[in-house]
């Protein structure tokens, strides 16, 4: 009995430590992160139109959680660690089973920053292994950086990265509490490394940053042509209900994911033009009719970024690279 109180007390000790990591103070927020019903067992909260910025304090992309009978698999942890607190608050709102599971779709910052209080709240993190790339070569400091100047004080210089307890190499699937989860590689497209969870008895699919609702895409340096491919192959899964990693539920997916396509053809036409006809960026940026997309929440933040990295894409291909 001598041998089992000190380890019965280091138990104690980890789990009050555990408790006390998930109360953490993290700087407040003002915007509201309130659950939304999406099915009887399916959640999700729905970040502000637009970029990340102080005025939406971070809070620009979504959420979404899986109430099982043994427990909640959370989908990405939102832009920071306040917010990743206050989805947690969230969940708590709906039930108090514990939180399982945190399902990364993709490791850009508006969707893992979060994971800190979820992680200390004793959820495990999955995530494909391709997010290793962005983490270990620098750039993930370098977003961090601009972040935190941008964000401050919701996010820190040295606030520290969450890594996944499993990286996924491909597909995988597992059943929690009754409920079956499908995880599908889509990478490369948004990210290399890209998501979709699938939610059969559900008829719920979260497409992660595959499709953007209601706003402009976030593309940079993204592979358009294998992101179009992905929209197909997404449409294939034929889901009643998409949960996507911005703006609204889509109800009506094939109709929503036009948006995103069609703005991944305009730009790859407009930008392949100016290519194959010698035409500077500046001045093919500066001709092209963006009237279409102009008024879309989030293109003044992201379309001259979205149209170089198409511009320098399209050049790739011309030459066969």
């Amino acid at each position: 009995m001598r041998l089992a109180v000190p380890a019965a007390l280091a138990v104690v000790a980890a789990l009050s430590a555990a408790h006390a990591a998930a109360r953490k103070a993290y700087p407040p927020v003002s915007v509201r992160v309130e659950p939304v019903r999406v099915t009887e067992r399916v959640w999700y909260v729905q970040g502000r139109a637009g970029a990340a910025s102080a005025a939406n304090e971070a809070y620009n992309s979504n959420a979404g959680f899986v109430v099982t009978d043994d427990g909640v698999v959370v989908i990405d942890a939102l832009g920071s660690p306040s917010l990743g607190q206050s989805l947690l608050a969230a969940i708590r709102q709906v039930t108090r089973r514990p939180v399982r599971r945190v399902v990364v779709t993709h490791y850009h910052a508006d969707h893992f920053y979060g994971l800190a209080p979820l992680k200390a709240a004793g959820a495990d993190v999955w995530a494909h292994r391709g997010s290793l790339d962005y983490l270990d070569n620098g750039e993930a400091e370098r977003r961090r950086a601009r972040r935190a100047q941008d964000l401050a004080p919701w996010v820190a210089p040295d606030m520290p990265f969450v890594r996944a307890d499993r990286w996924l190499d491909g597909d995988a699937d597992f059943t929690l509490g009754g409920v079956r989860f499908e995880i599908q590689h889509f990478g490369p497209a948004h990210s290399p490394e890209d998501l979709v969870v699938v939610v059969p008895g559900e008829g719920v699919v979260f497409s992660g940053d595959i499709l953007f609702t209601g706003r402009l895409p976030f593309v940079g340096e993204a592979d358009s042509r294998a992101w179009l491919a992905r929209i197909d192959r997404l449409m294939k899964l034929r889901p009643r209900l998409l949960v996507t990693g911005h703006g609204e539920v889509s109800r009506n997916p094939e109709a929503d994911l036009a948006l995103t396509r069609d703005y991944l053809l305009f730009l790859r036409e407009a930008m392949g033009k100016a290519v194959a006809d010698f035409v500077p960026f500046e001045e093919a940026y500066r001709l092209t009719d963006w009237g279409r997309f102009a008024k879309l929440p989030a293109f003044g933040e992201a379309n001259r970024i979205n149209a170089y990295g198409t511009y320098l894409l399209m050049e790739r291909e011309s030459l066969g690279k």
